[in-house]
């Protein structure tokens, strides 16, 4: 299987449908698979994923889980049992993230991306810009800025800076032959996890061709990874520290400033109901 593309849901009754339909939309010269990992949503989810399947047979494995595959504490942790073992369980030599809440709008988004990567093996992680919209009615927006850099490192990633939309990655499946880091488990920022672990072992390209929809709403993680939660903070420090260590200290200086960041940010006085 060439392309993986992994599929995180949870209560998206409103948005899987729309996602499924930019995937299968894909015009590719290779196969691809969608791999959904349902963490046992109380919504019309798994009931609209199996008819995705019945009409497309072949092309959908669903893990639709009947209990949440948790953890419960803490809520930053929220979904991310159910993420692991859907990486695990994508067998394509790429894996290209969506989440059910968000969909693609290019259909060539797919070819692009391999087709770069195969020209490219120094390269770990290819993504592109996407539109940001708010359930809420804020003005939508672009995720990447016109100074966006065209080829990043992991140094990038260390400096605390998060410049890929998740419904935009499509990356080597280093997971396929390697186990998670041991830090991996600790973190509750599991998209930094993830990135982390891929850039040590290659380049990051940017496309800078608008191709998805990142979809930002009250039921979103993103509200609870708030720079505003104290805990998420300190949690985030760990990550960091122990990303250091993993990393043999090869970038202490970069990972230094970052957390000297943190220790300013975790030094000021807490904001009341935070």
């Amino acid at each position: 299987m060439k392309v993986s593309v992994c599929v995180p849901a949870y209560n998206h009754e409103k948005y899987i449908a729309q996602m499924l339909d930019g995937v299968l939309m894909q015009q590719t010269s290779f196969p691809f698979e969608i791999v959904i990992g349902d963490d046992a949503s109380t919504d019309a989810t798994p009931a609209i994923v199996r008819k995705y399947m019945q009409k497309n047979p072949g092309r959908i494995r669903a893990f639709l889980h009947s209990e949440n595959q948790g953890p419960k504490e803490p809520r930053e942790f929220a979904g991310r049992n159910n993420v692991l073992q859907l990486l695990k369980a994508c067998k394509g030599e790429y894996v290209a993230m969506c989440e059910g809440d968000d969909y693609w709008t290019d259909p060539l988004k797919l070819q692009k991306q391999v087709d770069f990567m195969d020209a490219n093996r120094d390269f770990a992680i290819c993504h592109h810009n996407v539109t940001v919209i708010y359930e809420d009615g804020s003005v939508s927006h672009l995720f990447n800025n016109p100074e966006q850099k065209l080829i990043s490192t992991i140094e990038d990633i260390l400096e605390d800076k998060w410049f890929m939309a998740t419904a935009s990655w499509l990356y080597r499946n280093y997971f396929l032959t390697n186990d998670f880091a041991d830090w991996h488990a600790k973190a509750a920022a599991g998209d930094w996890a993830v990135a982390i672990q891929l850039a040590a072992h290659g380049k990051i390209r940017y496309l800078p061709e608008v191709m998805g929809v990142y979809r930002k709403h009250s039921a979103g993680l993103s509200n609870v990874h708030s720079r505003d939660n104290r805990d998420y903070l300190k949690n985030r420090r760990e990550m960091f520290e122990n990303v250091g260590q993993w990393l043999e200290n090869r970038h202490s200086n970069t990972i230094s400033k970052t957390l000297a960041q943190y220790d300013e940010q975790l030094s000021q006085p807490e904001k009341i109901g935070s």
